[in-house]
């Protein structure tokens, strides 16, 4: 993965987008859309490149930029629906469906609980064609004993299906 976009739609559970940053390997080219309704302060130390959600003519928004891959962190549910439906109104969503169009990877992280039957309609529906739809959840099984560990397997996890290598948590069957 060269070129990877990261947003986050404002959902509860923004501070993982901040991890998610934190860890992405620094050789990968990372374009972060900020909306208005996530509440993140970047560290300036950071190499991101950063776009406006309301600037749908941003670089991200085209499919011959040539991005590798796209992972929205949390996705709140009217973003979710917005992209099931093919609404592209802000740059989120705008790039969301360039990378349907272009079928690159999509990961969507939903934040919400319980999940209503419209909302499991709308991730089925993306899922069908291609977009991951992977929910914070944990896996008990690389026994977690903090909160910062807990955020590392479902980062770890979110990293594995975009093709990004990490160490970030204890895998299946490895020792101890």
């Amino acid at each position: 993965m060269k070129k990877l976009v990261v947003a986050s739609s404002g959902a509860s559970g923004v501070g993982l987008v901040k991890k998610v940053l934190k860890y992405i390997p620094k050789d990968i080219e990372v374009h972060f859309i900020k909306t208005k309704h996530s509440d993140i302060v970047l560290e300036k130390e950071q190499n991101i490149i950063m776009h406006e959600d309301e600037d749908i003519g941003a670089s991200v928004a085209s499919g011959s930029f040539g991005v590798d891959g796209m992972m929205i962190i949390p996705t709140s549910m009217n973003t979710l629906a917005k992209i099931s439906c093919g609404i592209a109104d802000n740059l989120v969503t705008r790039a969301a469906s360039v990378m349907i169009k272009e079928q690159k990877k999509l990961l969507l992280a939903p934040r919400e609980l319980p999940f209503s039957p419209i909302a499991l309609e709308n991730m089925q529906k993306l899922s069908n064609i291609g977009v991951i739809i992977a929910p914070p959840v944990m896996g008990y099984y690389s026994r977690q004993k903090s909160l910062d560990e807990m955020e590392d397997f479902i980062i770890g996890k979110w990293f594995d299906l975009m093709g990004i290598e990490n160490s970030l948590y204890k895998r299946w069957g490895s020792e101890d």
